[in-house]
């Protein structure tokens, strides 16, 4: 495997590359004619090694092919799918822990369907089908150029580190090819070279550590091939020096930076538009289809270049992160950011003019009165009296928006400019659109609302029960208010930007049904003439996990639950032993149950907001019987197996909180169309987000392990049923003796 520009670190971008030879070699007993990806009448169904071939259609490769001919025409386009998945075929003998998984061969012919008549498909695969390899598979067999889009970090490692790799190794034993894989970051993940240069130029530095993690990074960068921030173990992630030094889009000069050459960021696009497998997360994905339609697609818009396909693993997150780069935000944070960033640059250049300061001063002024006087409220709340405040405060907005229009004024008066001058003149000019957009607009398909956030919080998932802001999380320090608007529906928007011009999306995830149908997630993000698959999965629930429903607990919007509660759960430990992770809503029932319950446990007990979430799990992986109570980010993309984790307790279904501005807006549309938001919306949402924390119990054939909710609504509520028919098969119970039968306990 040849990996390009690798280092002793991880590197992100390391490529390798799939280059056809003319050796012939079947995948098990069939050798077939290469397949080539068309517009067909009908399927092109491959199974019990049997497949229907077509010639080839083109000569020279589409924009959505890789440059390069690098995609096999050999072995790995030679065998059907049967061959490759089925018991005695390729992957058994190369897999130790191999077992044959019909869900696996499935899917793997679903995505060789799609991509070959350029539909678009949407699969729920259980846990434990194999979904990656099911995918990767018909990706390299289509000879397109693809982007695997994930949710979580720990999904693309394991795709670049770990199933490539595998295939690569599977398919080409003695290396007579390669594949060329690209791993994406966002920018701030990346060092900019010119900052660096400038800063070396000129230091302006806060104390011994930034001097420190600045000669860290210098000595770095004279080393790395990547320029990737998770080269540097040792700086830490709140590094305030590294804020100044990543290569941000808003900052960013282009091809008229004297270091762009050299650019760790125009490198990227260069191993991207070499790359036919292009691996990067969901945010990476929509910022940069979010900056595309912004400059209306401009040739030279974006990093991901055109591809035939895009594969969305974890394709339950897309509705939310779509709306947030779809949306607009403005803080009195990035408003100082521009003036900072302007005051160093002139300072360095010898520019600062009294007049540019003038105006840097009027703009502190009068971004920190605009500010002030938006209405008060904690968290996420609703703006909805935009034009009651406007009459009031109008002569603040009209003043913020003067003293941008001044500073871009005095920088485009400077005699002399450089490029940055021209960059900090339109980051002042889209502040001030932004602006205008957020406190004048009147788009009925957006809801305006402010966000408060304690220095270095990062911004809430609204999915989560009651206010979810951790009081130790540091409030302290200058409080960041941002105005924010959000699509109230991205269908139209992902219809019209993603699903219509692109010939193929596969969205899967293990979590994307519920009550069997795709209904709530085609209607959520305007899927259309979109084929549908539902694979169970490898597990055999009804051995492996007991599902509990204490009936007799009250309800829990009550204030007697938590007392209740906290009894219940202590009971379930001691009959599990601990090894339990206790998922809540909110911070506010999770530290209210740990703190009763802290001291009357004989089993560690972990709490979220103790230390960071990977130091938290490997503790709890090398703790023996320990308890970790946590909330929102632990319900999903955390995987713990074998015997350490054996239960799994939810405080309360998972409804997403009505008085979130985005939530109600989202609701109060739904039911102006004459729809019903509580069916269409609140339950199906709330159902993903159950069936994404029950996930993380049962991760292999041999784990076996107690699934808990403490709210008896799913017996009690019509829409229960809902809920409890979108699960896994578990074998459910009512009574607390069979879950000491399960564990063979015989305490009482």
């Amino acid at each position: 495997m040849k990996r390009k520009g690798d280092t002793s670190n991880a590197i992100q971008h390391a490529n390798f590359s799939i280059r056809p030879t003319s050796v012939s070699v079947a995948w098990g007993s069939v050798d077939c004619t290469a397949i080539k990806s068309r517009a067909v009448a009908e399927p092109a169904i491959i199974e019990m090694g049997r497949t229907k071939a077509f010639a080839p259609t083109q000569i020279v490769p589409p924009p959505s092919q890789p440059a390069s001919s690098n995609f096999p025409s050999t072995r790995a386009r030679e065998a059907s799918l049967y061959k490759f998945f089925a018991p005695g075929g390729v992957l058994s003998k190369a897999h130790p822990a191999y077992e044959f998984r019909r869900g696996q061969l499935q899917m793997a012919q679903a995505v060789e369907e799609a991509l070959e008549q350029k539909r678009h498909l949407i699969v729920e695969a259980g846990t434990g089908t194999g979904k990656t390899l099911a995918y990767l598979v018909p990706v390299i067999r289509s000879g397109k150029r693809v982007v695997i889009s994930t949710g979580t970090k720990n999904l693309q490692e394991q795709l670049f580190y770990k199933d490539i790799p595998f295939l690569e190794q599977t398919l080409y034993p003695n290396g007579e090819g390669m594949l060329n894989v690209c791993y994406m970051k966002g920018r701030n993940n990346y060092l900019c070279k010119k900052k660096l240069y400038d800063l070396t130029d000129q230091p302006v530095l806060s104390g011994l550590e930034e001097i420190e993690h600045y000669r860290a990074i210098a000595a770095w960068e004279r080393t790395t091939h990547t320029g990737d921030r998770a080269e540097l173990a040792t700086l830490p992630e709140a590094s305030a020096l590294w804020h100044k030094l990543d290569a941000r889009s808003e900052t960013c000069l282009g091809q008229k930076c004297s270091a762009f050459e050299t650019c760790f960021i125009t490198e990227m696009h260069r191993r991207a538009q070499e790359s036919d497998i292009i691996i990067v997360n969901h945010h990476l994905f929509f910022a940069d289809l979010a900056i595309k339609q912004a400059s209306e697609y401009a040739p030279d818009a974006g990093i991901l270049p055109e591809v035939g396909a895009v594969i969305f693993d974890e394709a339950h997150e897309l509705e939310d992160v779509a709306g947030s780069y779809f949306g607009v935000s403005v803080s009195n944070s990035r408003l100082e950011e521009l003036a900072r960033d302007v005051e160093a640059s002139l300072t360095r250049n010898h520019m600062l003019s009294a007049s540019v300061v003038g105006a840097l001063r009027s703009l502190r002024e009068r971004s920190q009165l605009f500010f002030s006087v938006l209405p008060s409220g904690e968290g996420r709340f609703a703006f909805e009296n935009r034009r009651e405040f406007m009459e009031e405060n109008g002569y603040e907005f009209i003043a913020l928006q003067q003293s941008l229009q001044r500073l871009g004024s005095e920088l485009q008066n400077l005699p002399s400019k450089s490029e940055e001058v021209f960059t900090f003149c339109r980051r002042a000019q889209e502040l001030q659109v932004q602006l205008g957009f957020l406190m004048e607009s009147e788009d009925h398909n957006t809801v305006f609302w402010i966000e408060r956030r304690g220095r270095g919080l990062s911004p809430r998932r609204h999915r989560e029960t009651e206010s979810t802001q951790d009081p130790r999380s540091g409030m302290g320090g200058r409080q960041s208010v941002y105005l924010q608007a959000t699509p109230i529906d991205v269908a139209p928007i992902l219809q019209r930007t993603l699903f219509e011009p692109l010939e193929t999306a596969v969205l899967t995830s293990a979590t994307l049904a519920v009550g069997g149908g795709f209904e709530y997630i085609r209607r959520r993000l305007g899927l259309e003439h979109v084929r549908e698959v539902v694979l169970p999965s490898h597990f055999d629930y009804q051995k492996q996990a007991l599902f509990y429903v204490p009936p007799d607990l009250p309800d829990p919007r009550t204030p007697q639950f938590a007392a209740k509660a906290a009894d219940r759960i202590r009971r379930i430990l001691e009959i599990t032993r601990g090894r339990a992770f206790v998922l809540f809503t909110s911070y506010a029932q999770m530290n209210e149950i740990y703190h009763r319950l802290l001291g009357e446990l004989e089993f560690p007990m972990l709490l979220q907001g103790d230390a960071p979430k990977s130091a938290l799990l490997e503790e709890f992986r090398l703790t023996p019987h320990a308890v970790l109570f946590a909330t929102s980010s632990f319900w999903q993309g955390v995987d713990v197996q074998g015997q350490q984790l054996s239960c799994v307790i939810i405080d309360r279904l998972p409804f997403a909180v009505p008085s979130d501005p985005v939530v109600a807006a989202r609701v109060k549309s739904i039911d102006a169309e004459g729809g019903n938001a509580f069916f269409q919306y609140q339950v199906p949402a709330a159902v993903i987000t159950l069936k994404q924390g029950f996930g993380r119990l049962i991760r292999s054939l041999h784990d076996r392990g107690l699934l808990t909710l403490l709210d008896n609504r799913i017996l009690k509520k019509a829409y229960g049923r809902t809920f409890v028919e979108s699960l896994p098969a578990y074998r459910r119970t009512i009574d607390i003796r069979e879950v000491e039968n399960f564990f063979g306990s015989q305490s009482g």
